[in-house]
Protein backbone atom coordinates (compact mmCIF):
# COMPACT_ATOMS: atom_id res chain seq x y z
CA UNK A 1 0.00 0.00 0.00
CA UNK A 2 1.44 2.92 -0.75
CA UNK A 3 2.14 5.86 1.98
CA UNK A 4 -0.34 8.63 1.92
CA UNK A 5 1.78 12.30 1.10
CA UNK A 6 1.67 14.76 3.75
CA UNK A 7 1.31 18.15 2.79
CA UNK A 8 2.14 19.57 5.96
CA UNK A 9 5.54 21.90 5.76
CA UNK A 10 4.23 23.34 2.73
CA UNK A 11 0.77 23.80 3.24
CA UNK A 12 2.30 25.73 6.44
CA UNK A 13 4.42 28.01 4.27
CA UNK A 14 1.80 28.12 1.74
CA UNK A 15 -1.14 29.84 4.36
CA UNK A 16 1.20 32.06 5.88
CA UNK A 17 2.17 33.65 2.71
CA UNK A 18 -1.51 33.50 1.65
CA UNK A 19 -1.91 35.88 4.90
CA UNK A 20 1.09 37.93 4.26
CA UNK A 21 2.55 36.88 7.34
CA UNK A 22 6.46 36.78 7.69
CA UNK A 23 7.59 34.31 10.06
CA UNK A 24 8.41 36.60 12.72
CA UNK A 25 4.92 37.96 12.80
CA UNK A 26 3.28 34.57 12.28
CA UNK A 27 5.93 33.12 15.19
CA UNK A 28 4.24 35.61 17.85
CA UNK A 29 0.78 35.26 16.94
CA UNK A 30 1.09 31.41 17.50
CA UNK A 31 3.19 31.87 20.64
CA UNK A 32 6.30 29.98 19.25
CA UNK A 33 9.61 30.44 18.11
CA UNK A 34 10.49 31.50 14.86
CA UNK A 35 13.18 29.03 14.73
CA UNK A 36 10.36 26.63 15.09
CA UNK A 37 7.76 27.83 12.48
CA UNK A 38 10.85 27.78 10.20
CA UNK A 39 11.62 23.79 11.20
CA UNK A 40 7.99 23.21 10.25
CA UNK A 41 7.61 25.15 7.13
CA UNK A 42 11.28 23.32 5.66
CA UNK A 43 9.92 19.88 6.76
CA UNK A 44 12.35 19.80 9.62
CA UNK A 45 9.57 18.52 11.81
CA UNK A 46 8.60 15.21 10.59
CA UNK A 47 5.95 14.63 13.57
CA UNK A 48 4.09 18.04 14.51
CA UNK A 49 2.97 17.05 18.09
CA UNK A 50 -0.85 17.30 18.84
CA UNK A 51 -1.01 21.27 20.08
CA UNK A 52 1.27 22.34 17.37
CA UNK A 53 -1.46 20.51 14.84
CA UNK A 54 -4.77 22.42 16.78
CA UNK A 55 -2.08 25.48 16.91
CA UNK A 56 -1.92 25.48 13.21
CA UNK A 57 -5.50 24.57 12.36
CA UNK A 58 -7.27 27.19 14.80
CA UNK A 59 -5.12 29.99 13.57
CA UNK A 60 -5.65 29.20 9.85
CA UNK A 61 -9.20 28.17 10.54
CA UNK A 62 -8.38 24.93 8.59
CA UNK A 63 -9.05 21.28 9.53
CA UNK A 64 -6.23 19.20 10.38
CA UNK A 65 -6.54 16.79 7.79
CA UNK A 66 -6.90 19.67 5.24
CA UNK A 67 -3.08 20.57 6.17
CA UNK A 68 -1.90 17.25 6.61
CA UNK A 69 -3.29 15.85 3.25
CA UNK A 70 -4.13 18.40 0.41
CA UNK A 71 -1.79 20.26 -1.48
CA UNK A 72 -3.38 23.55 -0.69
CA UNK A 73 -1.21 25.42 -2.94
CA UNK A 74 -3.01 24.09 -5.94
CA UNK A 75 -6.55 24.53 -4.98
CA UNK A 76 -8.43 27.50 -6.43
CA UNK A 77 -9.33 30.53 -3.90
CA UNK A 78 -13.11 29.51 -3.67
CA UNK A 79 -11.98 25.59 -2.81
CA UNK A 80 -9.75 27.11 -0.22
CA UNK A 81 -12.54 29.40 0.87
CA UNK A 82 -14.63 26.44 1.30
CA UNK A 83 -12.26 24.72 3.13
CA UNK A 84 -11.98 27.55 5.89
CA UNK A 85 -13.37 26.89 8.75
CA UNK A 86 -14.56 29.59 9.89
CA UNK A 87 -18.07 29.08 9.19
CA UNK A 88 -18.35 25.18 9.79
CA UNK A 89 -15.79 22.88 11.00
CA UNK A 90 -13.73 25.32 12.72
CA UNK A 91 -16.50 27.40 14.20
CA UNK A 92 -18.79 23.74 15.10
CA UNK A 93 -15.27 22.49 17.15
CA UNK A 94 -15.57 18.94 15.22
CA UNK A 95 -12.08 17.20 15.97
CA UNK A 96 -10.35 20.54 16.51
CA UNK A 97 -10.83 21.60 19.44
CA UNK A 98 -9.67 18.78 22.10
CA UNK A 99 -10.55 20.08 26.02
CA UNK A 100 -8.53 17.73 28.85
CA UNK A 101 -10.96 17.13 31.54
CA UNK A 102 -10.24 15.82 35.35
CA UNK A 103 -12.67 13.28 37.25
CA UNK A 104 -13.35 12.49 40.77
CA UNK A 105 -13.17 9.37 41.99
CA UNK A 106 -16.84 8.26 41.33
CA UNK A 107 -15.51 9.17 37.27
CA UNK A 108 -17.82 12.25 37.06
CA UNK A 109 -16.59 15.33 35.99
CA UNK A 110 -14.90 18.03 38.11
CA UNK A 111 -15.44 21.93 38.09
CA UNK A 112 -11.45 23.14 37.62
CA UNK A 113 -10.84 26.65 38.85
CA UNK A 114 -8.40 28.66 36.66
CA UNK A 115 -7.20 31.03 39.21
CA UNK A 116 -5.10 34.49 38.22
CA UNK A 117 -1.69 33.22 38.36
CA UNK A 118 -2.55 30.13 36.11
CA UNK A 119 -4.00 32.30 33.37
CA UNK A 120 -0.61 32.40 31.30
CA UNK A 121 0.11 29.03 31.64
CA UNK A 122 -3.59 27.46 30.96
CA UNK A 123 -2.86 29.12 26.74
CA UNK A 124 -0.58 26.37 26.51
CA UNK A 125 -1.72 23.21 28.81
CA UNK A 126 -5.51 23.66 28.34
CA UNK A 127 -5.33 20.59 26.31
CA UNK A 128 -2.62 19.02 28.48
CA UNK A 129 -4.55 16.38 31.62
CA UNK A 130 -0.97 17.22 33.26
CA UNK A 131 -1.53 20.89 33.68
CA UNK A 132 -5.39 20.47 34.45
CA UNK A 133 -4.45 18.05 37.12
CA UNK A 134 -2.42 20.59 39.21
CA UNK A 135 -5.80 23.13 39.56
CA UNK A 136 -7.80 23.42 42.26
CA UNK A 137 -11.01 21.26 41.35
CA UNK A 138 -14.19 20.83 43.16
CA UNK A 139 -17.85 19.40 42.40
CA UNK A 140 -21.23 21.15 42.87
CA UNK A 141 -24.83 19.50 42.99
CA UNK A 142 -26.54 22.30 41.73
CA UNK A 143 -24.22 22.49 38.34
CA UNK A 144 -25.82 20.12 35.83
CA UNK A 145 -24.09 16.69 35.17
CA UNK A 146 -24.78 17.48 31.13
CA UNK A 147 -21.84 19.23 30.02
CA UNK A 148 -18.25 20.42 31.27
CA UNK A 149 -17.85 23.20 33.56
CA UNK A 150 -15.24 25.12 34.70
CA UNK A 151 -14.66 28.55 36.93
CA UNK A 152 -12.68 31.61 36.05
CA UNK A 153 -11.63 34.92 38.12
CA UNK A 154 -12.65 37.99 37.00
CA UNK A 155 -10.80 41.38 36.93
CA UNK A 156 -11.96 44.81 36.99
CA UNK A 157 -14.87 46.27 36.56
CA UNK A 158 -16.19 46.01 33.04
CA UNK A 159 -19.05 43.57 33.81
CA UNK A 160 -20.95 45.45 36.69
CA UNK A 161 -23.51 44.36 37.97
CA UNK A 162 -21.41 41.44 38.49
CA UNK A 163 -19.11 42.38 41.27
CA UNK A 164 -15.36 42.93 40.47
CA UNK A 165 -13.65 39.90 41.67
CA UNK A 166 -16.14 37.51 41.42
CA UNK A 167 -15.82 33.80 40.44
CA UNK A 168 -17.49 32.91 37.39
CA UNK A 169 -18.87 29.32 36.82
CA UNK A 170 -18.94 28.70 32.94
CA UNK A 171 -19.98 25.60 30.70
CA UNK A 172 -17.79 24.79 27.63
CA UNK A 173 -18.58 25.47 24.46
CA UNK A 174 -18.23 23.19 21.81
CA UNK A 175 -20.21 24.35 18.73
CA UNK A 176 -19.70 27.70 18.45
CA UNK A 177 -22.18 28.42 16.06
CA UNK A 178 -25.25 27.61 18.60
CA UNK A 179 -24.07 31.00 20.71
CA UNK A 180 -26.56 33.08 20.71
CA UNK A 181 -25.91 37.28 20.36
CA UNK A 182 -24.32 38.97 22.88
CA UNK A 183 -24.33 35.31 25.41
CA UNK A 184 -21.78 36.12 28.63
CA UNK A 185 -18.86 34.30 28.00
CA UNK A 186 -15.43 33.93 29.39
CA UNK A 187 -12.97 34.12 26.37
CA UNK A 188 -10.04 32.65 26.29
CA UNK A 189 -7.79 34.56 23.76
CA UNK A 190 -4.38 34.13 22.27
CA UNK A 191 -0.79 35.90 23.03
CA UNK A 192 -0.60 38.30 26.21
CA UNK A 193 -4.60 38.79 25.23
CA UNK A 194 -6.39 38.78 28.95
CA UNK A 195 -9.06 36.19 30.02
CA UNK A 196 -12.31 38.74 29.14
CA UNK A 197 -15.83 38.17 30.26
CA UNK A 198 -17.92 39.56 27.70
CA UNK A 199 -20.90 39.77 25.72
CA UNK A 200 -20.23 37.58 23.04
CA UNK A 201 -21.40 38.09 19.27
CA UNK A 202 -20.20 35.90 16.64
CA UNK A 203 -20.04 37.80 12.98
CA UNK A 204 -20.33 36.99 10.03
CA UNK A 205 -17.26 38.31 8.55
CA UNK A 206 -15.15 36.21 10.92
CA UNK A 207 -14.47 38.51 13.71
CA UNK A 208 -16.08 38.05 17.35
CA UNK A 209 -18.11 41.56 18.87
CA UNK A 210 -16.98 41.44 22.54
CA UNK A 211 -19.26 44.18 24.62
CA UNK A 212 -19.39 44.83 28.27
CA UNK A 213 -22.89 45.39 30.52
CA UNK A 214 -20.62 48.14 31.80
CA UNK A 215 -21.77 50.80 29.54
CA UNK A 216 -18.62 52.75 30.16
CA UNK A 217 -16.35 50.35 28.22
CA UNK A 218 -16.34 50.30 25.06
CA UNK A 219 -17.04 47.38 22.64
CA UNK A 220 -14.58 45.93 20.41
CA UNK A 221 -14.22 42.87 17.89
CA UNK A 222 -11.47 40.39 17.55
CA UNK A 223 -10.47 38.01 15.18
CA UNK A 224 -12.21 34.62 15.12
CA UNK A 225 -8.70 33.09 15.30
CA UNK A 226 -7.70 35.10 18.41
CA UNK A 227 -10.64 33.09 20.13
CA UNK A 228 -8.72 29.80 21.77
CA UNK A 229 -11.99 28.56 23.57
CA UNK A 230 -15.87 29.69 24.73
CA UNK A 231 -17.15 29.13 27.88
CA UNK A 232 -21.09 30.00 28.51
CA UNK A 233 -22.04 31.68 31.46
CA UNK A 234 -23.85 29.39 34.28
CA UNK A 235 -23.34 31.22 37.22
CA UNK A 236 -21.13 33.63 39.74
CA UNK A 237 -19.30 33.38 43.36
CA UNK A 238 -18.66 36.77 45.52
CA UNK A 239 -18.48 37.82 49.04
CA UNK A 240 -20.30 40.93 47.56
CA UNK A 241 -23.96 42.41 46.27
CA UNK A 242 -24.87 43.35 43.34
CA UNK A 243 -25.24 47.22 43.67
CA UNK A 244 -29.12 48.21 43.32
CA UNK A 245 -29.50 49.71 39.76
CA UNK A 246 -30.65 53.25 39.87
CA UNK A 247 -33.55 54.82 38.12
CA UNK A 248 -31.56 55.63 35.19
CA UNK A 249 -29.79 52.02 35.03
CA UNK A 250 -33.20 50.22 34.80
CA UNK A 251 -34.62 52.85 32.09
CA UNK A 252 -31.39 52.34 29.89
CA UNK A 253 -31.97 48.32 30.77
CA UNK A 254 -35.28 48.56 29.13
CA UNK A 255 -34.51 50.64 26.62
CA UNK A 256 -32.03 48.05 25.36
CA UNK A 257 -34.20 45.18 26.01
CA UNK A 258 -37.09 46.85 23.67
CA UNK A 259 -34.10 47.34 21.06
CA UNK A 260 -33.14 43.66 21.41
CA UNK A 261 -37.02 42.52 20.87
CA UNK A 262 -37.32 45.18 18.07
CA UNK A 263 -33.61 43.14 16.46
CA UNK A 264 -35.64 39.80 16.50
CA UNK A 265 -39.05 40.71 15.48
CA UNK A 266 -36.99 42.64 12.29
CA UNK A 267 -34.89 39.06 11.75
CA UNK A 268 -37.87 36.96 11.87
CA UNK A 269 -39.85 39.30 9.49
CA UNK A 270 -36.64 39.46 6.91
CA UNK A 271 -37.10 35.78 6.79
CA UNK A 272 -41.06 35.60 6.36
Amino acid sequence: MRAQEIFWSANIKFLRLRQRLSQEALAEKLGISRVKLNAHESGRTANPTIDDLINFSEFFRMSIDSILKMELAKLSEKKLKDLEVGSEIFMKGDQIRVLAITVDKEEQENIEYVPVHAKAGYRSGYSDPEFLATLPRFNLPTVPKNGTFRMFPTVGDSMLPVPEGADIITKYVQDWTTIKPETPCIVILRGDQDFVFKQVTINADGTVLLQSFNKQYFAYTVPITDVIELWEYYSFHSKELPEPQSDMQQLMRMLQEMQNEIKEIKGRTAYK
